[in-house]
């Protein structure tokens, strides 16, 4: 029986003024998992995330959605569609409550890209509701009316989360989600995005592999621009070519 690949990308290619970032990449993410996009620096990992994500269009190359061929199909509508990149195009508003950043969420999710938004008070008073479920989901009920700005590092991350979850994405792409956070912060996050992942499917680039061996239900290892190894995280950690490449995996 065929696999039920959500997202698919086939022989996708990225050339900057003659170098290669990423070569012929072949990707399937399968529906309802949690899949890991590693390598060292340079492996191109960034590069990838930005042409799932239409940031940038490939040179060569497919991605398909649900079976449907979006290579062409701008961020906006690739965002609408359901696949949607946190940390990057989840704004948060420093100035602003926890709560008020995710009612924009809400609001942005309904409106789309109009501004017009900006002038309802109304509005937005009447998402506050499911804009409080959110906020628990993400374990910020205690800090719901506190400013962004004064949030914890950490618990920035969760707003971030909980914005992105008021887009109501199918797929979601987490770019280096612990990057600069504690243990304890990591610890909270980690639980988060499982939490989060249940009904969804996710695709995170990740440094700390720690993370990757808890979460992930299969890993993608990258180097110079190319899928080097595949499969689960026990089996790619001990991976002979993984080693030489990445050095300092864990084995598992």
């Amino acid at each position: 029986m065929a696999a039920d690949n959500v997202l698919k990308a086939i022989g996708l290619t990225r050339d900057f003024r003659g170098f290669r970032a990423v070569d012929s990449v072949n990707l399937e993410i399968a529906r309802g998992s949690i899949h890991a996009l590693i390598g060292p620096n340079g492996a191109g990992k960034s590069t990838c995330f930005n042409l799932l994500t239409k940031v940038l269009q490939p040179s060569a190359g497919t991605i398909l959605y649900d079976g449907r061929d979006i290579t062409r199909t701008s961020p906006a509508n690739v965002a609408r569609m359901g696949v949607v990149r946190s940390f990057q195009i989840s704004a948060v508003f420093g100035s602003m409550t926890a709560i008020e950043n995710v009612r924009m969420g809400l609001q942005r999710r309904r409106h789309g890209d109009s501004w017009d938004f900006w002038r309802s008070e109304k509005v937005l008073a009447g998402l506050h509701e499911e804009a409080m479920e959110l906020i628990v989901a993400v374990g910020l009920q205690d800090h719901a009316h506190h400013v962004a700005d004064d949030l914890s590092y950490g618990r920035k991350r969760a707003l971030e989360i909980a914005t992105t979850l008021a887009l109501d994405p199918k797929v979601l792409l987490l770019d280096e989600p612990m990057a600069g956070m504690t243990q304890d912060d990591v610890h909270r996050i980690t639980e988060l995005i499982r939490k989060v992942a249940a009904g969804r499917t996710v695709l995170i680039v990740e440094h700390n592999l720690s993370v990757v061996a808890s979460l992930c239900d299969r890993i993608t290892v990258l180097a110079r621009g190319k899928v080097l190894a595949e499969g689960e995280y026990k089996d790619v950690s001990q991976d002979p070519r993984v080693i030489e490449a990445y050095i300092g995996v864990p084995h598992a």
